[in-house]
């Protein structure tokens, strides 16, 4: 027998035994105070058995668990500990300090001599009995050490750009969607993407809203169209792809196969009529093609009754597709091409025929698939090489109908010009740009987002034209109350009041009869951030006939969460979530009393009764004392949870506390308090980090000046934040906008490049939903994108606005313009520029806000590019401090010189 091995292995255990969760000893802390404070309160263990207390100053009383600190030169106890559990895992010894001012809590495993427990923001150190320094001498070792916070790491480096971060992130490639807005038959290309799955050739598939179309030709499969052109796929990644113009929603890619060129143009049209003719598809039936969508049994009879029409409608959609090869080379040559055929790839293979003398690919006689042509004529090979001489162009065009056709009716398309409709379809997306509002940034490629962003939203805001309801879906899903949101908030920021509207009315048209508004997934924080995105509405357009209109639907609603909350009040809930509602506000399966579910519902309600104020007086005051309540009754909760939940480190050697997503919580999920596995959507981060405490922000329960914020922000950006940005899903990360609101651009524009640069496709701009590639197309994301880009130009502040308050240096150099048009704000329209003069010594702002209803103060940020602070200012009062002009008061008209 070797008892060697057995030998090492009793070690091996018991240095496991005492090293992991299942230790237990006697411990001893000490809790100091800064000299001159007197605090009093209570001691109380999770995991543990407090022995007992002992003061560490002269004056002073102790009770059982209860202390009371005499004021002497160093205030604090000693705290003995029986079974402390120290090590890995859960189970580990919480300690709470229970004061009335600034109680919090640590774990016992944390506490070591070279890195106490030290928060200056609460005047207090924790520390190993055997440590003896003061407080003073504890902050005086730390901040020797002169270590930064991430944040702190921000500000002493240059301002973030996109050339900055872009070799630094992921480099994302998404598949284009391409339709022709309002209705629900789309076609996702896929055009030679470095992505393993549909890296062989191009595929064409048509989908109606995000359900795959299927065919019985394709076996009830999904339909794909498989092409391809040039060569084949080389160890070049030798395709470009861009928009059109930049920001239209057609697609051109460049092909560089050596010296043959192929330059590639595809959209969607109608089949006979004129795009401006578009009629659109049901709002409901758009809704049921679309993932996670919930109706109510009234509902889903009126999807039964609507949907034969829309799938049998009187003409299909089309997509055109041309490629001009020209060869750039000084000798012949050749150019390969392949129509499309049903597939993803060369083996996968469904019965089919090309006819080449119509150029007709299809699955039987009435079943046409594909129109493909050669120069103008019947294309004579499904598959072929043509020889070019130098300087020789070609055109290859193909127009597949969303679903198959009639040879009658492919022999009308195939007499369609590809010239004429393209035409057509640059002036139908053109006239919708110009029934916006204009933006103008020096940043070309912000400029273009702007623009293509704003058509990306509206390309799958399905609903029967002109005037019926819209469904704001957010790429493959249906619309949410959360995601949403921003799509609705910025067509209004853009103009589009009435598309704004429609798409709210969908929240409002699907609202139970019991005022529970619910469409996705099971989701139920939807009642909450519809009636937000109601009054973020109202607040910009001032709408009070339409609210009106909607009164009833609003009070319900209202009465609906009240009726939930009441539900809540229960006294073992006081502090742990009295008068908050529960559910969860995501995919994951998180019952509970969520901050973020509570502060969508106050906010919702707030705006409720802020929109009812001139319609219904009585109403909105019952609703405001209501939504006041909620704020009351969600603070006691969330300072409770601080409390208990255990403080964590900073970079700058400090400590920091922390809260729970939810009231049930014990700490910071991700702590591992309790045995769980949570783990999803690419990250542990989720429940703390993009579903949590950082909402009370944003929803204006907590102010973005108190403490209590600065603390979410600062433990958020240490734990939560990579390069300033959130894992999987990080447009669900709020801190975003309090940055904004904080006026702190460097930290605002390291998580705004750092996150669109990773997030969406360079070339056509479109975002994926996560990090890790999935779901395309995902408006949600770039809305947020968007309403950021709108934060950093435009920002309300109560009575005041604040005007391009977060924008890059860069953007104020030399003949550079920023220009915002038309814009709509709280405070109605606004027209703003800025013009750079800066080598010539001076820059020069001018604003108009002409509405009633315009600011108090007007606060316009104008960096100098090179840091440069002015000699006369002419216009307002200048901060050199923010770099920032007031003008106050506000006549409604200003102009501005900055003299350098």
């Amino acid at each position: 027998m070797d008892y060697k091995w057995i030998s090492n292995a009793i070690l091996f255990l018991l240095a496991v035994l005492g090293s992991n969760a299942f230790s237990q000893q006697t411990a001893q802390v000490r809790v100091e105070w800064k000299e001159g404070t007197a605090p009093s309160g209570t001691v109380q263990v999770q995991h543990g058995i407090l022995r007992k207390i002992e003061g560490s100053a002269r004056k002073g009383k102790i009770k059982a668990n209860a202390f009371q600190v005499g004021s002497g030169s160093r205030p604090g106890i000693l705290i003995a500990i029986d079974s402390a559990q120290t090590g890995y895992g859960t189970g580990a010894t919480v300690v709470s300090i229970k004061t009335a001012k600034n109680p919090f809590s640590f774990f016992l495993r944390d506490v070591t001599s070279s890195s106490p427990i030290y928060m200056p923001d609460y005047g207090v150190v924790v520390l190993n009995a055997a440590d003896t320094r003061s407080y003073q001498e504890v902050e005086a070792a730390v901040r020797s050490r002169k270590t930064m916070t991430k944040l702190q790491r921000i500000e002493t480096e240059r301002e973030v750009s996109f050339s900055s971060v872009e070799k630094n992130v992921r480099k994302m490639t998404v598949p284009t969607w391409l339709g022709t807005s309002r209705d629900f038959r789309i076609f996702e290309i896929a055009e030679n993407l470095s992505d393993a799955s549909k890296g062989e050739a191009s595929l064409i598939s048509p989908k109606l809203s995000s359900t795959v179309l299927r065919l019985p030709e394709t076996k009830n499969e999904a339909v794909n169209y498989l092409y391809t052109y040039g060569r084949g796929v080389g160890v070049q990644e030798n395709v470009s792809r861009r928009l059109e113009q930049g920001t239209l929603p057609i697609l051109h890619s460049t092909l560089t196969d050596d010296d043959v060129v192929y330059q590639s143009t595809t959209f969607v049209s109608l089949e006979k009529s004129p795009l401006a003719e578009l009629k659109g598809t049901d709002f409901l039936v758009a809704d049921s093609f679309s993932g996670g969508h919930m109706f109510t049994k009234e509902q889903q009879e009126l999807v039964k009754t609507r949907t034969e029409k829309a799938l049998n409608p009187d003409e299909e959609t089309v997509l055109l597709f041309r490629s001009e090869v020209v060869n750039t080379g000084s000798v012949p040559r050749y150019a390969w091409f392949k129509t499309p055929r049903p597939g993803t790839a060369w083996w996968q293979k469904f019965p089919y025929r090309f006819d080449p003398k119509t150029g007709f690919s299809a699955y039987s006689e009435n079943r046409v698939f594909c129109i493909s042509k050669l120069n103008g004529k019947p294309l004579p090979g499904e598959e072929m090489a043509i020889l070019l001489q130098p300087g020789e162009k070609a055109l290859f065009d193909f127009f597949i109908p969303h679903s198959p056709v009639s040879q009658e009716r492919a022999a009308q398309l195939a007499m369609q010009t590809f010239e004429q409709r393209y035409a057509e379809s640059k002036n139908f997306w053109l006239a919708k740009l110009g029934k916006a509002a204009q933006i103008h940034v020096p940043e070309k490629r912000i400029d273009e987002m702007i623009r293509a962003g704003l058509l990306h939203l509206d390309l799958i805001t399905y609903g029967n034209e002109p005037n019926a309801t819209l469904a704001p879906t957010i790429g493959v899903y249906s619309p949410i109350g959360t995601e949403s949101a921003p799509i609705i908030q910025f067509y209004a920021s853009m103009g589009w009041n009435e598309v704004a509207k429609r798409s709210l009315a969908y929240f409002l048209d699907k609202q139970h009869e019991d005022g529970f508004i619910q469409n996705f997934n099971g989701y139920m924080v939807e009642t909450g951030a519809a009636l937000w995105s109601m009054g973020e509405y109202f607040r910009y357009t001032n709408d009070r006939e339409w609210v009106g209109e909607i009164k009833a639907k609003l009070i319900k609603s209202c009465d609906y969460l009240i009726a939930w909350r009441n539900r809540n009040k229960k006294e073992e809930l006081r502090g742990r979530g009295y008068g908050m509602i529960e559910g969860k506000v995501a995919d994951p399966e998180d019952h509970f009393h969520q901050f973020m579910l509570n502060g969508y519902a106050y906010l919702g309600m707030s705006r409720s009764a802020e929109m009812l104020a001139s319609v219904d007086p009585v109403q909105s005051e019952r609703l405001r004392k209501e939504a006041d309540a909620w704020k009351e009754d969600i603070r006691q909760s969330f300072f409770n949870s601080v409390a208990l939940s255990p403080v964590v480190p900073l970079g700058d050697g400090t400590w920091c506390p922390t809260a729970p997503p939810w009231t049930e919580g014990t700490g910071l999920r991700n702590m591992y308090q309790k045995r769980e596995t949570f783990w999803s959507h690419g990250t542990f981060t989720a429940p703390d980090g993009m579903l949590g405490p950082m909402y009370l922000v944003f929803c204006e329960v907590l102010d973005p000046h108190e403490p209590a914020a600065k603390t979410l922000l600062n433990y958020h950006s240490e734990l939560f934040y990579q390069e300033n940005s959130a894992f999987s899903q990080p447009y669900y990360s709020r801190h975003n906008w309090m940055q904004a609101k904080l006026g702190m651009t460097k930290p605002f524009l390291s998580t705004y490049y750092t996150t669109f640069a990773a997030h969406a496709d360079r070339e056509t701009y479109t975002f994926w939903e996560h990090l890790f590639k999935v779901s395309p197309h995902k408006t949600h994301e770039e809305a947020w994108f968007l309403m950021e880009t709108r934060w950093m130009l435009y920002l309300e502040e109560g009575p005041n606005l604040r005007l391009f308050n977060t924008v890059p240096r860069h953007w104020l150099e030399q003949g550079n313009q920023l220009t915002l048009n038309n814009v709509r704000s709280y405070f109605g329209p606004i027209t703003a520029n800025v013009t750079s003069e800066a080598e010539k010594g001076y820059i020069t702002a001018a604003v108009s806000c002409p509405d009633p209803r315009k600011p108090n103060e007007v606060l316009i940020r104008i960096p100098h590019p090179a840091g440069k602070k002015p000699v006369k200012v002419t216009g307002g009062i200048y901060n050199e401090q923010t770099e920032t002009v007031s003008i106050k008061p506000f006549s409604g008209q200003a102009e501005i010189r900055l003299e350098y």
